[in-house]
């Protein structure tokens, strides 16, 4: 969550409540209060964003939140660094990807490298189990073709993604694509 809503701040600064809308309008990820108003203190505290009060006719104050240089640089490093335990976690890696933008090619491929490994792993690990359960005659799974089925799919899902990161990997290296 928090690439996320440092990102949507390096766009341009938001109050709290347009600052949920703008998270969910482009992740579908619904934020709660009791996650965003903690995290917008937080990255206060550690002088990422800046909180002023903008007045509004008829109506209270409302804080907005900028993002500082110490933010900028919090989202950078956060985006260019995607530890393996976190890899694994679709939401994660979606997040960085979508700020690629404020990434070298390098700091890009390291982050897809990532991702690359926890998928290697995952279909290294379900391949040992559909091969550990089916019958030595048969199929993956043909003792029980509904798990084959499922094995089947998240073994295809997994060889389709890692076909995607190969050409996105290429794509890292785009001149083209180069951080503005």
């Amino acid at each position: 969550m928090d690439v996320l809503l440092l990102s949507q701040l390096a766009r341009r600064p938001s109050h709290g409540y347009e600052l949920r809308r703008r998270v969910e309008a482009a992740t579908g990820i619904k934020l709660h209060n009791n996650s965003l108003y903690p995290a917008l203190k937080r990255f206060g505290e550690a002088g990422a964003v800046t909180r002023t009060l903008e007045p509004q006719d008829g109506r209270p104050a409302r804080h907005v939140y900028t993002l500082t240089d110490v933010g900028r640089e919090l989202l950078h490093d956060q985006l260019a660094d995607l530890p393996d335990e976190l890899a694994g976690d679709e939401a994660e890696f979606l997040a960085r990807l979508a700020g690629f933008g404020r990434l070298t090619p390098s700091e890009r491929r390291g982050v897809l490298a990532a991702r690359s490994r926890v998928l290697a792993e995952r279909r290294t690990r379900l391949a040992g189990l559909a091969e550990a359960t089916a019958p030595a005659d048969t199929t993956i799974g043909a003792s029980d073709p509904w798990a084959a089925l499922v094995l089947d799919e998240v073994l295809r899902r997994i060889r389709e993604e890692q076909g995607w990161l190969d050409r996105l990997t290429h794509r890292a290296d785009d001149p083209t694509e180069e951080m503005p």
